[in-house]
């Protein structure tokens, strides 16, 4: 992995390819690796890839994040990258810190989207279960936390199908510092709703929702519906496409890049 210095964090990212760029955001308790089964499948394009702060190899500052530090984080990134505009794609936290960058930093971008996210902000029960996940990080330890998170973020019929599946992304949560799940689960808490920035924009978006996921269902991702908006649905996957159908994902982001950049 490469590795820049951002306002004194180190975060560490994957680099692909050539052409005009593209960063991926990972998940909650993910890093960059989660999206190494879709990579091999896209080409034409650099592909930027961090690991978030407080995942991955990325730094993990004690204290409670926000999504805007997050999203200027990736905009340091791109700064120290030179890389003046690019398409911004996020899934699930990826997805919230996309649509603060576009709402905050929109010149900077040629195009956006949502990966098994949402514009909507946490529920008053999303908001306990989030100080639960505190709690049982905290207390049980980040391990027993991740055993209980990843099988529910496959769709039911792939959690006994797709084990090899499940387990690698057990494997990349477990690398996770605690300090780092802690803060973005309070991130994640606090943000604020932002379906305005995706009614409002004019840069081409892409929703992706998985047919079968028990997180954040269609409704939640297809909040708008305006013709700069490509929506899609992942037949049979849950949460975790980018694992679960790599290659209908893979179509379905070329499919979009292609439209942005051909336009």
């Amino acid at each position: 992995m490469e590795k820049v210095i951002c306002n004194g964090k180190t975060i560490c990212y994957l680099e692909q390819g050539q052409g005009e760029p593209v960063i991926l955001l990972h998940g909650f308790c993910g890093s960059s690796s989660y999206w190494e089964p879709v990579l091999p499948q896209l080409h034409g394009y650099r592909f930027i890839v961090p690991d978030l702060r407080g995942h991955g190899k990325s730094d993990a500052p004690m204290g409670p994040y926000t999504i805007e530090q997050m999203a200027d984080d990736v905009l340091m990134l791109m700064d120290e990258l030179e890389v003046p505009k690019a398409v911004l794609l996020g899934h699930s936290l990826g997805g919230y810190i996309t649509l603060s960058f576009a709402q905050r930093h929109s010149e900077r971008l040629n195009g956006f989207g949502l990966i098994h996210s949402t514009g909507y902000s946490d529920s008053d029960e999303a908001k306990e279960k989030r100080l639960k996940a505190v709690s049982t990080i905290q207390g049980a330890g980040i391990t027993d936390f991740i055993d209980s998170l990843i099988p529910g973020l496959f769709a039911p019929g792939n959690r006994e199908i797709q084990t090899g599946s499940i387990q690698k992304a057990k494997e990349i949560g477990y690398q996770t510092p605690p300090q780092g799940a802690v803060g973005a689960a309070l991130a994640m808490r606090e943000r604020p709703d932002r379906r305005d920035v995706l009614s409002a924009t004019t840069l081409p978006v892409l929703l992706v929702a998985g047919e079968k996921d028990e997180l954040i269902p269609e409704e939640r991702v297809f909040t708008t519906d305006h013709p700069n908006v490509t929506q899609a649905v992942i037949s049979g996957a849950g949460h975790m496409s980018m694992m679960e159908a790599p290659q209908e994902l893979a179509r379905t982001m070329d499919s979009f890049l292609s439209s942005v950049f051909s336009s």
